[in-house]
């Protein structure tokens, strides 16, 4: 797995991302922020439950 330079994650800033999380979870939201250690703030998150639910998490830290 490669890393993301910063100046790429700019680019994604208020665009909608579907992330994978260990466990084989997934979350989609909006990229509202991130930091140098690359935690990301996304809005609006929605996890994605492997039943097709999904449980609306509002904003959270990755």
């Amino acid at each position: 797995m490669t890393k993301a330079h910063p100046l790429e994650l700019e680019k994604l800033i208020d665009k909608k991302l579907l992330l994978k999380l260990n466990g084989g979870r997934y979350v989609q939201g909006m990229l509202w922020r991130f930091d140098p250690f690359m935690n990301l703030v996304i809005d609006e998150c929605m996890e994605m439950a492997t039943t097709a639910k999904q449980n609306n998490i509002g904003m959270v830290v990755i």
